[in-house]
């Protein structure tokens, strides 16, 4: 099975590869960046290894899929995006993306974000054409929130203490977004 790159004007998002543990691990050691995040910061370069083989395991058993955010020139990583989990029969997903802090506020997330999100609706992924893109996030993560806004997610509520990570309960917002929505932007 192909792994689906995608390209935009600036970004390329490609398979995770070995070769990137070193960049993935300076990205999950960041405290910044998992703040909301349901994973500890990484302190051994091995958890960016599992974290590589579980995102590509997920991709080649169909129940996800997780890319590479690259700059176009440089090809440096500067984080990931993607499907969390996919039902191709109910014809959904949930999305889930970070960006090193050194990158935040230069439009990348929406980017690439907005290129999975095609990719999703126009039906060339393994789990076909999707209606319904789901986003969750914590209350407190309002860049997030925004990014999800700008690109035509609805809020849609709040599940009270509906995640435990990090020893306590998180309540999360709910973000969806239809096909026919997302055509019309």
């Amino acid at each position: 099975m192909v792994f689906p790159s995608l390209e935009t004007d600036r970004l390329l998002l490609t398979e995770l590869r070995v070769e990137d543990e070193a960049e993935l691990f300076n990205l999950f050691s960041n405290p910044s960046v998992i703040e909301y995040y349901d994973l500890d910061v990484f302190r051994e370069h091995n958890q960016a290894a599992n974290l590589i083989n579980l995102f590509n395991k997920r991709y080649h058993e169909q129940q996800g899929i997780r890319w590479a955010i690259r700059l176009k020139p440089t090809g440096q990583l500067i984080g990931t995006c993607g499907f969390n989990s996919w039902n191709s029969k109910m014809r959904n997903a949930v999305i889930g993306y970070e960006l090193h802090p050194q990158f935040w506020r230069c439009g990348y997330t929406v980017e690439a974000v907005r290129a999975i999100v095609d990719a999703g609706f126009s039906g060339i992924l393994a789990c076909g054409k999707l209606n319904r893109i789901q986003a969750d996030t914590i209350p407190e993560n309002i860049a997030s929130e925004s990014l999800l806004l700008r690109l035509g997610f609805k809020e849609e509520g709040l599940r009270r203490e509906c995640g435990f990570w990090k020893n306590k309960f998180h309540d999360l917002k709910c973000f969806g977004l239809l096909r026919s929505e997302f055509s019309s932007i």
